[in-house]
């Protein structure tokens, strides 16, 4: 049984949500949330599997309460699944840095709301070769300062550092396995050692490090 947590200021969304999920099977809604510090104490309390996070809410918003949940020991498990009005705008960028496994448009239909659920909660990030590559068009635009040093990938081997890199220009497995004439077993293989030794939660963290270590920058993507 997929566990859900629902954060959202708008009692008719949360509404809406609770009843979508609990009447799809293996999914209970386990708790509601009205603030990002209400979705903050509720996953601490719950634990749930994933939490349905709107960025803009009071008191706390989605970003902060996204960053303290994935940040915290005793939540380091949660997944957040990021609500949004607006195609990976800025809000939604700096969720994914706050270490969200995906976002999610709030006009999705009911089965894909559903389908992202089963996605983040198996643990892979809703980061489509699509998403990736306006994820790139992002670090173009908002370069900063980097915060992980290249000496953290001294750690992967040549072809580790190879697939990582294609992850971060927003290859998909099937086109990484073509690429690097791999069985896409072999693709997966490589991915789950990546997520390992760099201590990321999903793909999604995996292209911010490529990018926030050095090894890619936007504009060689």
């Amino acid at each position: 049984m997929i566990r859900v947590l629902v954060a959202d200021d708008q009692a008719l969304l949360r509404g809406s949500f609770r009843a979508l999920i609990d009447n799809e099977p293996g999914m209970v809604v386990v708790g509601e949330a009205a603030t990002g510090a209400e979705a903050v104490q509720l996953a601490a309390a719950q634990v749930p599997d994933v939490v349905l996070m709107d960025v803009r809410m009071p008191e706390m918003d989605g970003i902060e309460a996204t960053a303290r949940i994935t940040a915290a020991p005793a939540t380091a498990t949660v997944r957040v699944l990021i609500l949004t009005m607006f195609d990976l705008d800025d809000h939604v960028f700096a969720a994914l840095r706050a270490g969200a496994a995906g976002f999610l448009l709030k006009d999705a239909q009911p089965a894909e709301l559903c389908a992202a659920i089963r996605v983040i909660a198996s643990g892979d990030g809703l980061l489509a070769p699509g998403v990736t590559r306006r994820l790139i068009t992002e670090f173009a635009r908002h370069p900063g300062q980097p915060t992980r040093l290249a000496r953290e990938l001294w750690v992967l081997t040549d072809r580790e550092r190879e697939v990582l890199t294609l992850i971060a220009r927003g290859l998909s497995n099937a086109e990484l396995a073509e690429r690097l004439h791999l069985s896409q077993a072999t693709v997966k293989t490589h991915i789950g050692r990546l997520l390992a030794k760099l201590n990321a939660r999903d793909r999604t963290q995996l292209v911010i490090i490529a990018y926030e270590s050095g090894l890619l920058t936007a504009g060689g993507a």
